[in-house]
């Protein structure tokens, strides 16, 4: 799989780190924090075809990007940057 960074063109997936979904985390100060933790990581979608998710550029030029790729063929159709409050 490559996926196309803004910044370096397109690159090998090895360089970049996955990170889950393009959603803001839940506020860890609430009062129900445990279970929105909980219900973030565990009780997630898994869904069939076009999906966005977050990705980290680690081994090149360390932006985030959101990824929008088939998750059953794998293939990428565009990445652009994450913008703060989705990270």
């Amino acid at each position: 799989m490559r996926i196309p960074c803004p910044f370096c063109g397109e690159r090998t997936l090895i360089e970049f780190a996955y990170h889950g979904d393009p959603e803001p985390r839940p506020d860890p100060a609430a009062t129900d924090a445990p279970q929105r933790f909980f219900d973030a990581v565990y009780l997630r979608d898994n869904p069939a075809g076009l999906h966005e998710e977050l990705w980290y550029h680690a081994q090149g030029c360390r932006s985030w990007l959101v990824v929008t790729r088939d998750v059953r063929t794998h293939e990428v159709f565009g990445a652009t940057l994450a913008k703060r409050g989705t990270a």
